[in-house]
């Protein structure tokens, strides 16, 4: 198990390019399986997740090439409908492969997926959603078995605007007979995205990015090209470290309005942010403290940025509340942080961030993919050098993590 060692003290300063995201990548992998021709995926990260993907659509019998920063896949005889136990454990995003598997194949066999445990993130919409759709599932020790005689469009309401639910419902929905309706549906940026793929596809689907999601099933989709929108939750974790770290730096490759919610935050704390139509430049000499931060679905604050924005305001004058709405594990970072020095109190989905002046070294372990990027950021500006271990959480959603810090300035190796 690898770890990285970070000295900090050292302010982040530099230019650097923000990678494809992790968040719409996934899917829209997923959606090429549905393709009866090539199709060719732009500005691809190289995080550990991505390969899980890959690995489970060759698992189902597609064809993936990887150049650069550019895979194609084709799955014109993709013709499995089984995922390896194994491959599902590795990462819960792959309960994105149920949809687009079904539409193809009429039958899909799946465990129960892995991934962080932030607490119960059950996939009862998603099945519900299916079951409404014309799918029979059926669960014994663990595995989904999962068939229909013929998807058809219907009008499905979600409980909850469920990012992962409402793109499998879009995947399933693509090839269905008649038109889907889907209410309450996720707006996140990466919804808009799988949605301008499967429309290059030949998909028809209107209302993405809003609440009302339509898609009239069509009967093949053939193959395309399509670049990755900018992960804006990796950009939102590098301006939280250069703010750390009071640096200054160039993010490009971003789409700004994506992070308004980071961003506008960063402000608040005292940052100066200067908005460009593609990049974002950040400069810190002093941070306050926001008084309050609540997780929401987007346009909100981002449930992924918590744990990054809270490292940032251990450091700041004042006090913070946080309030997570989302999952209510998603504080296992804080016994972490308070090993380095900071004083946060939590009940229940609530912490309250008391800034400290430093904080400092020490040995400690990522939980979890965001928030293991939070300990990188309080140990970027914490005094001496931290040992975190278990960054394979990191890595699968970081492309390039040392390298890019380094970049920056950053004192970071792995050991």
């Amino acid at each position: 198990m690898s770890q990285l060692l970070i000295e900090g003290g050292y302010p982040l300063c530099g230019v650097i390019d923000v990678q494809g995201a992790k968040n719409s990548v996934l899917p829209i992998l997923s959606a090429a399986l549905m393709s009866d021709g090539e199709c060719s995926v732009l500005n691809f990260p190289e995080i550990t997740d991505t390969y899980v993907a890959i690995d489970i659509l060759r698992a189902l019998g597609a064809k993936v090439v990887k150049q650069q920063d550019c895979i194609t896949i084709n799955a014109k005889n993709a013709d499995g409908y089984e995922i390896p136990y194994g491959l599902m454990r590795k990462m819960r995003s792959s309960i994105m492969f149920l949809g687009s598997i079904l539409a193809k194949n009429k039958k899909a066999v799946i465990s129960l997926p892995g991934g962080c445990e932030l607490g119960q993130r059950p996939i009862d919409i998603h099945l519900a959603a299916l079951r409404k759709m014309g799918v029979n599932i059926e669960e014994n020790h663990g595995f989904l078995e999962c068939s229909h005689s013929g998807l058809k469009g219907c009008e499905i309401s979600l409980s909850f605007p469920s990012v992962g639910a409402t793109e499998n419902i879009m995947l399933a929905a693509v090839k269905a007979d008649g038109v889907t309706d889907i209410y309450n549906a996720a707006r996140e940026p990466e919804i808009e995205d799988l949605a301008r793929f499967l429309v290059k596809m030949g998909a028809r689907i209107k209302g993405a990015g809003t609440d009302h999601i339509s898609i009239e099933g069509v009967p093949s989709l053939s193959g395309c090209t399509h670049r990755v929108i900018p992960d804006r939750i990796v950009a939102g974790t590098y301006l939280c470290a250069v703010a750390a770290t009071r640096g200054n730096a160039l993010l490009k490759n971003i789409c700004p309005l994506h992070i308004y919610a980071v961003t506008s935050l960063l402000k608040e704390a005292g940052c100066d942010i200067k908005i460009y139509d593609d990049a974002v430049s950040i400069e810190c000499d002093k941070l306050k403290s926001v008084p309050l931060v609540r997780t929401m679905p987007y346009p909100g604050f981002p449930t992924d940025e918590q744990a990054p924005f809270m490292a940032l305001m251990s450091i700041a004058s004042g006090n913070t509340l946080f309030i997570e709405t989302i999952f209510e594990n998603r504080f296992k970072h804080v016994g972490e942080l308070l090993r380095m020095g900071a004083k946060i109190t939590t009940e229940g989905r609530v912490s309250l961030v008391e800034g400290v002046k430093k904080l400092h070294s020490a040995t400690v372990q990522a939980t979890d993919l965001r928030g293991g990027a939070g300990l990188a950021v309080a140990a970027l500006a914490a005094e001496g050098s931290t040992v975190i271990s278990s960054v394979e959480h990191i890595y699968r959603g970081y492309e390039n993590f040392e390298y890019n810090i380094s970049e920056l300035g950053g004192k970071i190796k792995k050991i």
